[in-house]
């Protein structure tokens, strides 16, 4: 009769008794599954900082970075924010920008003011 002794990664210390084909099956099935879950593990990971990555900026998340680097010290139009984006390669359409200032107005990102009839934005 054969015997083997494995070590778990657990720690587990097993201890496999046969004919040694038996054993070899055995000790051949553990590493086999040993690697196949090692494996799947690291596939698990990788997908799961790939749903942590953002893929891509959003227009509120870009208007906010202007505010932040003092773009809004002044109030700012539609346009004036529009062609800022698009100097940074970001080409929104004005009447798309209007939702989205509006969501940064409720949510208290940007504030607003009439100015000779017009709406100008800024922190």
């Amino acid at each position: 009769m054969a015997k083997a002794t494995i070590k778990s990664q657990s720690g587990a210390m097993i201890t496999v008794t046969g004919t040694p084909e038996e054993v070899s099956k055995i000790i051949a099935t553990y590493e086999q599954t040993t690697v196949i879950g090692n494996a799947k593990a690291v596939v698990a990971r990788a997908k799961s900082a790939k749903k942590t990555e953002k893929k891509r900026d959003s227009a509120s998340d870009l208007i906010i970075e202007l505010k932040e680097e003092g773009f809004m010290e002044k109030p700012k139009s539609l346009g004036e924010i529009g062609m800022a984006l698009e100097e940074r390669g970001f080409l929104y359409p004005t009447t798309t920008l209007s939702g989205v200032v509006l969501g940064l107005l409720k949510r208290k990102e940007l504030r607003r003011k009439k100015i000779d009839g017009k709406w100008v934005y800024g922190k």
